[in-house]
């Protein structure tokens, strides 16, 4: 079985098989960066106070615990200790909950002031801000209060896995029996899109004493559960499933592979690339390569999870070709490629809806270029 960068300590540029050499890649992920945080027009990180920083949703003009954490995730990886801090700063501000059931926990959407638009949290938000944390500490070392950044993460963890015995009315992210990932806390379904058993590997060295061994069984839960959830045929993900891989279907959309969805892809690329070939997990990329090669890349839909398109528009077309991108680094589809290169060519979305598109973006660019890297 392949062995991932846990073991080897490298970081292909796979995106040197379709002509883009080293060079070229490293200024197109610092281009990206340039123009995720600083273009005149196109950035989306709003300066709320000269210490702290959001990242904005451009299609809701809000900032969430979701694209907070993937910017403290962006500058950890790019080296941004300034800009991470700021983030950080934010997020301790203006998110974090400090009483109710919810304490210890943040508020997954706020305003670019800072005033809640939530008062409850989201597990993807979570998971991320610890693992930005941890790898914050082992690049940059840790400091004081807010900056210790391994004290934090562990915080972060502790309540995430024991809300439920630390505050009155509190419920965990993770079902205790199942050792998957809600999609919220108290609510018993998950979102495939929220699993990240690469990021559970690393927890389990660096969560708690008492925790390690949940982490590293939630890390195997949620490889099977990633697997289980997606189409037999297609390889396409629910938005959202129960705890059997089920899809279910919230908030009174009808649309089964959508937005969240596309997540699941760039997930099981990651885990490819740190922990090594999982052949369940990596042929849900191939069966979604496969799919999308007969599909039309200039008009993508929200789809069933039988691939039959359903009447509403993709609203992060970037999203799934980037994602697409990144499924390459561990499909064995005839179409790897094709995805690869026609990822080469795609440039960052413009316009309002530009937030989640080029967040996925930049993470299937840094999978792709070697630079999503692991630091301990």
């Amino acid at each position: 079985m392949k062995e991932g960068a846990i073991r080897t300590g490298i970081y292909p540029n796979y995106l040197v098989e379709v002509g883009v050499g080293d060079a070229e890649a490293e200024e197109k992920v610092r281009a990206a960066f340039q123009t995720i945080f600083f273009d005149p027009e196109e950035n989306f990180c709003h300066r709320t106070d000269e210490d702290a920083w959001c990242m904005v949703d451009t299609g809701n003009i809000d900032a969430r615990t979701e694209g907070m954490s993937y910017g403290m995730m962006m500058c950890v990886q790019m080296d941004r200790q300034d800009i991470f801090d700021k983030l950080w700063n934010f997020t301790d501000r203006y998110m974090r909950l400090r009483e109710g059931p919810f304490a210890g926990y943040f508020a997954w959407s706020v305003r670019l002031d800072g005033k809640h638009n939530a008062e409850g949290p989201a597990p993807d938000g979570e998971e991320y801000f610890a693992m930005a944390l941890f790898m914050a500490s082992a690049r940059w070392g840790d400091g004081e209060g807010i900056f210790n950044y391994s004290a934090e993460a562990r915080e972060i963890l502790r309540h995430a896995v024991h809300q439920h015995e630390i505050t009155p009315g509190g419920q965990p992210m993770w079902d205790p029996e199942t050792l998957l990932i809600r999609f919220v806390p108290g609510m018993m379904i998950s979102d495939p899109s929220y699993h990240l058993p690469h990021f559970y590997d690393l927890f389990a060295e660096k969560a708690n004493e008492e925790d390690r061994e949940f982490w590293r069984k939630a890390a195997a839960a949620s490889r099977a559960y990633i697997a289980k959830s997606a189409h037999p045929v297609t390889g396409l993900s629910p938005e959202y499933a129960a705890y059997d891989g089920q899809m279910v279907l919230l908030f009174r959309k009808p649309w089964e592979y959508y937005s969240d969805a596309y997540r699941v892809a760039e997930n099981i690329a990651l885990d490819h690339i740190w922990f090594g070939a999982h052949p369940e997990e990596d042929a849900v990329n191939t069966r979604l390569q496969d799919f999308f090669a007969g599909e039309d890349m200039e008009n993508l839909w929200a789809y069933k999870l039988d691939g039959t398109p359903q009447e509403e528009p993709a609203m992060h077309p970037t999203a799934i070709r980037a994602v697409l991108g990144a499924a390459s680094v561990c499909s064995e589809s005839v179409h790897r490629l094709r995805f690869m290169r026609e990822f080469a060519q795609l440039p960052l979305r413009k316009g309002k809806r530009r937030y989640y598109d080029n967040c996925l973006y930049f993470f299937c660019l840094m999978m792709l270029t070697g630079h999503y890297r692991i630091y301990r």
